[in-house]
């Protein structure tokens, strides 16, 4: 979908749906939804930072083949020159998560066979988009149960989103959270999973951990991870 718009004064972006291989077959069949920030990075290494992309379709086609995941349909958002700030905390960021939560979400669900509950809804991303990601799930945790942070840059906007954890005296979030890294921001990802913690989040139930040794910050390293995040998700034990 080209040059999608959003009400809520964001810059035109461009929306890829990848349709799992049963959807035109099984005509009767609802699926769950996965969104992705940084859209061009997610399936062709020609629209990707670097020409390198992250292999979402194969990654996720394998993992159905095998049988470790539920088919799902992923939505790709493409970013745009104001990627930093729609995904940061501030108000254009509040407002690309509007956008997302209100209008794409609506639209997805209006021309796809989808299963609309948040239950089976997730956000994914990695840097800016996994600590848009964060933001989403804890903001809207009655859209999506499910955020994927991957090489998140909780570091942003001096330590905004620890600050607004620490603060936080409700109740336990009711979200899935995946959260890892490479050697990039390790420290900030233990000081996240520890904070999680002290909040009332279970490793295991409530969220997982991992640290890829080694790792850099870039799309190759995050599609090597991204299967883990996906069977935390949408595993067939679930």
């Amino acid at each position: 979908f080209r040059r999608f718009r959003s009400r809520y004064s964001l810059a035109e972006r461009d929306i890829i749906v990848w349709l799992p291989p049963s959807y035109k077959k099984n005509t009767d069949k609802n699926y769950p939804v996965l969104y992705m920030h940084d859209g061009q990075n997610l399936m062709d290494p020609y629209t990707s930072f670097a020409g390198q992309d992250w292999r979402v379709d194969e990654t996720v086609t394998r993992l159905i083949k095998a049988n470790l995941i539920n088919e799902i349909i992923v939505v790709g958002i493409y970013n745009t020159h104001d990627r930093l700030e729609e995904y940061s905390n501030g108000e254009r960021g509040n407002n690309y998560r509007k956008f997302i939560t209100e209008e794409l979400k609506h639209f997805i669900d209006s021309n796809f066979r989808t299963m609309q509950g948040r239950e089976n809804t997730a956000i994914m991303g990695s840097s800016m988009g996994g600590l848009c990601s964060f933001y989403t799930a804890w903001d809207y945790p009655g859209v999506f149960s499910m955020a994927g942070c991957l090489s998140s840059s909780f570091y942003f906007n001096e330590d905004n989103i620890f600050k607004m954890i620490e603060s936080y005296k409700g109740e336990k979030k009711n979200i899935r959270l995946y959260i890892d890294s490479g050697e990039d921001g390790k420290k900030d990802a233990q000081k996240m999973y520890c904070l999680l913690t002290s909040k009332g989040l279970v490793l295991g139930d409530d969220m997982d951990y991992y640290y890829d040794r080694g790792a850099g910050h870039n799309e190759a390293a995050w599609a090597n991870r991204l299967a883990r995040p996906l069977i935390y998700f949408f595993g067939k034990h679930h």
